[in-house]
């Protein structure tokens, strides 16, 4: 009987400590379950954000030449071709000559019986009525001669490449299409659809930058010449000129490009891009704040414009907030939290 109340004691006394010892354990787990989480935490600032928006375009000449003859005419050479850089003045073509030539030799003649009527008008012997048609007629006669000459070698009113040419040598040319295309692209310019909601944000000698997809790493600056004073209803935009000094050429008409133009500042909160939390479900986006008594609440703000790795905030933070930008993964509104040293 003894030695049965021994055995009972002793296994009580197991039991005891065994409980006790999940009870420690427990006590253990609890106390780590508890832990406030740990953050890294910074302090935002308001500064001035440049309102800067991209938009696409397309490189036009600055000014486009059709060169042809005013009538129908047969081409006897041409001495530019597709790509070739021309100056102004410079000759592309000259046309069959011999309707010039008749007219060459008939303003020889009419010269001398210009002379001969204005002697005899100036002792007399003619009429000021024939003498003045005389006049005329000789005038008349020099300026189609001019006007043909013009209209027989063809020359590049304006410096630039051609980028059209229509007909080959012994052809006869139509004025309803034209012998060449002479583009200018020094400068060259384009237009801009920028949001009416800018239209009072710009004004002309703004700055713009433009990058090109078909010259990577390079960068181009044009000026804005003019503004269209109207807006598009259907697309709400309005078009603005800008000008490219393009002097090395670089740029030519019809590339793409997309070109910025800075619509001012705001002076707004800058906050870095991990400290924003977005709600699975929603395009809206969080951040936390670290409250005075260590605690952190889920504020929703409003994003504005992204520059690299940081971002413009328009609404939900104020200058000066401690916001969290590490350890958000375990966090929830209202929970005390440990920041990191």
């Amino acid at each position: 009987m003894r030695r049965f109340n021994s055995i009972l004691i002793l296994s009580s006394a197991l039991i005891m400590a065994s409980c006790g010892e999940k009870a420690s354990n427990q006590q253990t787990v609890t106390a780590v379950v508890e832990e406030a989480p740990k953050v890294t935490v910074t302090k935002v600032y308001a500064e001035n954000v440049p309102q800067l928006s991209t938009y696409p375009t397309t490189v036009e000449a600055e000014t486009i030449n059709n060169i042809t003859p005013q009538s129908a005419s047969r081409i006897n050479k041409i001495y530019v071709e597709i790509g070739d850089h021309v100056k102004a003045g410079q000759t592309l073509a000259t046309m069959d000559a011999i309707n010039l030539e008749k007219l060459r030799l008939q303003i020889k003649n009419d010269s001398i019986e210009y002379g001969r009527t204005k002697e005899l008008y100036e002792i007399g012997a003619v009429s000021q009525a024939n003498y003045e048609a005389m006049t005329l007629a000789y005038e008349v006669s020099k300026k189609t001669y001019s006007n043909l000459l013009e209209n027989t070698i063809l020359r590049s009113p304006i410096s630039g490449i051609v980028t059209a040419r229509n007909y080959d040598v012994g052809d006869m040319c139509s004025v309803s299409a034209p012998i060449f295309t002479v583009e200018q692209i020094v400068p060259v310019k384009m237009l801009v659809a920028i949001s009416e909601s800018d239209y009072t944000k710009v004004k002309k000698g703004d700055s713009v930058e433009l990058v090109a997809d078909a010259i990577p790493g390079k960068t181009f600056y044009g000026k804005i010449k003019k503004i269209y004073p109207t807006i598009d209803p259907a697309t709400r935009t309005f078009n603005v000129e800008v000008v490219v000094d393009n002097n090395y050429k670089t740029l030519r008409p019809g590339m793409f490009v997309r070109a910025t133009v800075n619509c001012g500042v705001n002076n707004s909160v800058v906050i870095h891009d991990v400290a924003v939390v977005k709600q699975q479900g929603s395009g809206e986006r969080f951040v936390y704040i670290l409250n005075e008594d260590g605690t952190v609440s889920y504020q929703k703000i409003v994003l504005g414009r992204r520059m690299g790795t940081e971002y413009e905030v328009l609404e939900g933070l104020s200058d000066g907030a401690m916001i969290v930008t590490g350890g958000q993964i375990r966090l929830k509104d209202g929970i005390k939290v440990a920041v990191n040293e």
